[in-house]
């Protein structure tokens, strides 16, 4: 079985999605739930969590509402003002939506690079995990300092890294990248994403081969229990159809025994989101 750790949805508008730029004119549509279902279908996954793309609670109110519907969706990765004062009054209206699992803020749009240092936002990432969420963190790679400062402060949550930290796989960048995500993987409240990455590489010319090194030093740093499978869809698609990504993780892991497998494509996903297997 596949879980698909991290997937989008959206009704698009340009002003809404302002962040889909020139040169992505062909995500600029609406991806449905039922679009996902047959994307996946043919790649041969089954289950989902759903992540936030635009940072409103009425996006988060719309993707609790799907993942409610019988369907592959099993969890959400919303947003919350996690800054503002108010947020205390957001988590209690959530509280009873279970399929809710964790929250996420776009930290990599933040023009202040210090933003995960901020007091009035981590003293909202507090509250958030003590009402049981987790955080993803969604970062460029320059922020992974930021990102480990921010994950010492709370050693009491659960944390996933999403995309691997964003490595500069079109420019070939791995060592500064590598260092940064050895130290955060010290922290054992800390998974990670094997997901984002075919957007991080040339769109028209990546291979396989350019994308290993990098997945091999997620696995160095995080060992086989702490990463996920998850495909970016349909943001991936600027570079690679949905089945295709499935295919290249799925070569790559093929030297993993197979409880690592199922660990990458299922069961860590399953144990850090809290999801039922047998549901």
């Amino acid at each position: 079985m596949i879980l698909d750790s991290h997937h989008h949805l959206w009704q698009y508008s340009p002003r809404e999605y302002g962040w889909i730029g020139k040169g992505m004119e062909s995500i600029a549509r609406d991806f449905a739930l039922s679009d996902l279902e047959a994307a996946a279908a043919a790649a041969g996954v089954e289950a989902s969590v759903a992540v936030q793309a635009r940072q409103t609670v009425e996006e988060t109110d719309w993707l609790i509402s799907l993942a409610e519907q019988p369907g592959m969706i099993r969890g959400v990765v919303g947003w919350a003002p996690l800054a503002d004062p108010s947020l205390a009054r957001r988590l209690e209206r959530w509280a009873d939506h279970a399929v809710l699992k964790g929250l996420r803020h776009v930290v990599q749009d933040e023009p202040d690079d210090g933003f995960l240092d901020r007091e009035d936002f981590n003293r909202g990432v507090r509250q958030a995990l003590a009402a049981g969420y987790s955080y993803d963190i969604l970062i460029f790679a320059r922020h992974l300092p930021a990102a480990i400062r921010l994950v010492d402060r709370h050693p009491e949550g659960r944390f996933v890294l999403d995309h691997l930290g964003k490595p500069a796989i079109a420019e070939g960048e791995i060592e500064v990248w590598r260092t940064g995500l050895n130290h955060l993987a010290e922290r054992p409240n800390v998974c990670c994403k094997v997901s984002g990455m075919v957007t991080e590489a040339d769109w028209e010319q990546w291979s396989p081969e350019q994308l290993r090194p990098y997945l091999d030093a997620a696995l160095e740093a995080f060992g086989p229990g702490r990463l996920m499978f998850g495909s970016d869809w349909p943001v991936s698609l600027l570079a690679s159809p949905y089945h295709r990504w499935v295919e290249v993780v799925s070569e790559w892991a093929a030297a993993l025994s197979q409880p690592e497998r199922d660990g990458l494509f299922y069961r860590n996903a399953a144990d850090f989101y809290r999801i039922d297997c047998g549901a």
